[in-house]
């Protein structure tokens, strides 16, 4: 299978109801986020300004969402379709101005995003840029060689994915299995690569920056091994990068299956949630029929937790992202 030079990117569920975790060939829009969101900035020096990015120029912004979005981001997120353009370009000038140094993306799809997950509040969006920017400045062992292929083996065991459909408010879910990482196999931070490359797949389509997504985690399996090993340090950068470096809007965080020791796990995290992020981790003892009143299980076969089904997801990850290693010239992938 012949790659094109920026091929190859972590697919969403289709548009036709089947999920696809795998890498694909992608268009002009996924060339341009596969390298500047994924792969680190290429140094050009200090001439280049925010004109760093080596490949094609970024696509003309065209708006995606439904009228029926729209009208949800005007009501949750305060945009009003006459004046985002104008907002962008608000948000674009004050990064010229106040960080002309800052190596960024400043299309308005990029920018767009911050500015939802702040509800078009410039100064807090500017800082959300800022923060994302510097965690992965912060964090190479992280972001350093950031590529799909690099962590195929966490897809491999099932530890996370993204379920086949939306829940009844639209918002994506993203199912983790932390029960499934043993700490001896590989590190803790190549989880954190999986759910940041999932994430920045997962924020690209606009119904999801103004939805927000749902996280579910099943802690079927977890002992003192996988609770004990990353650590207050850890914990507080993931928490850091997920609350106040990436922007995205985490509505709700449901815990199943939780062990005794979950208590313990999450007294380790706690201190880092602001407030409002605190209130929407809940837990709902072992059963996943107790989710009902609460998100989309209801409407959802449980099936979809058994082991067939999480192998099936992700075995076009696994496929392509062994062609795509053997194939690609391309820096990134």
């Amino acid at each position: 299978m012949q790659m094109d030079q920026w091929e190859c990117s972590i697919s969403l569920p289709g548009k036709k109801g089947i999920f696809q975790t795998g890498l694909s060939s992608l268009s002009m829009a996924d060339q341009y986020e596969s390298v500047s969101l994924i792969c680190p900035p290429v140094d050009h020096g200090p001439a280049a300004g925010h004109s760093w990015f080596p490949g094609p120029p970024p696509p003309i912004y065209s708006c995606t969402l439904t009228p029926e979005l729209e009208a949800k981001a005007r009501e949750e997120l305060q945009e009003k379709p006459e004046w985002r353009l104008r907002d962008v370009q608000a948000l674009r000038d004050m990064i010229l101005k106040e960080h002309p140094n800052l190596r960024t993306r400043l299309d308005d799809a990029f920018l767009l995003r911050f500015l939802r997950a702040r509800k078009f509040d410039y100064d807090r969006a500017l800082q959300l840029l800022l923060n994302y920017h510097a965690g992965r400045k912060a964090w190479p062992e992280v972001f350093q060689d950031l590529k799909p292929s690099t962590v195929k083996h966490v897809l491999d065991l099932g530890f996370l994915t993204v379920l086949p459909r939306p829940d009844p408010n639209g918002r994506y879910v993203l199912f983790l299995r932390p029960g499934k990482w043993k700490p001896n196999d590989y590190p803790f931070v190549d989880n954190v690569r999986a759910i940041y490359l999932t994430l920045e797949k997962l924020i690209q389509p606009e119904e999801t920056q103004v939805n927000g997504i749902v996280i579910l985690a099943d802690y079927t399996g977890v002992g003192m091994s996988q609770a004990s090993n990353p650590g207050p340090f850890l914990a507080k950068k993931v928490v850091s990068i997920l609350q106040d470096g990436f922007p995205i809007r985490i509505k709700a965080v449901n815990i199943v299956n939780e062990p005794r020791i979950f208590k313990g796990i999450f007294a380790i995290i706690k201190p880092f949630l602001k407030e409002k992020m605190a209130e929407r981790v809940s837990g709902c003892s072992t059963c996943l029929s107790a989710l009902h009143d609460r998100t989309f299980i209801s409407t959802f076969p449980v099936v979809v937790f058994k082991e067939s089904l999480i192998r099936h997801v992700n075995d076009e990850f696994r496929l392509n992202a062994s062609e795509t290693t053997k194939n690609s010239t391309s820096p990134c992938f």
